[in-house]
This record gives C-alpha cells, sequence and structure tokens, in this order.
C-alpha cells in the first residue's frame, strides 16, 4: 500500500525555538503510524534533511511524504520529489 501525505507542521511552530526540528520529526513519525495503523516507521534521511534543512529552529511549514507500507507491516517514509 503507498500513499502520500501533506503533514501540516504548524503545530511543532508552537514549541520552543531549540526543540523545534526533533520535535517535527517525532511529529511526523506519529501522524504515520496513525494514518497508516501501524508501529513499525521508519523514515529516510531524505524527510530528515528537509526538515533540518534550515536548522533547528526554523522547520518548514508543511511537508509532502511517501508512506509505503510492507506485507509485514512496516512503513518507510520518503520525500517526494
Amino acid at each position: 500500500m503507498e500513499r502520500v501525505y501533506v503533514i501540516p507542521l504548524r503545530k511543532v511552530k508552537n514549541v520552543p525555538r531549540t526543540i523545534r526540528s526533533p520535535r517535527a520529526i517525532r511529529y511526523v513519525q506519529e501522524f504515520v503510524k496513525k494514518h497508516m495503523k501501524t508501529e513499525d516507521v521508519k523514515i529516510d534521511a531524505s524527510v530528515n534533511e528537509k526538515i533540518w534543512e534550515r536548522g533547528i529552529q526554523k522547520i518548514p511549514p508543511k511537508i509532502k511524504i511517501k508512506a509505503v507500507k510492507d506485507e509485514d507491516g512496516s512503513v518507510a517514509v520518503t520525500l517526494v520529489e
């Protein structure tokens, strides 16, 4: 199963500036767990680099990802180009 999501990261903007990027990564992971109904989520380095692109304080307002669920239930998250 393969799905494309646009994840809004506006809620993460309300946390202190020094923890925004790590919190955004956790938010993406929780979002995928909720929508794909699985516990095993692996986030690709491209998604991590996109969130950390402008540093720890300035995260993007939204991010477009592709989530691919394998037969064993694990989900691989990559960035949509």
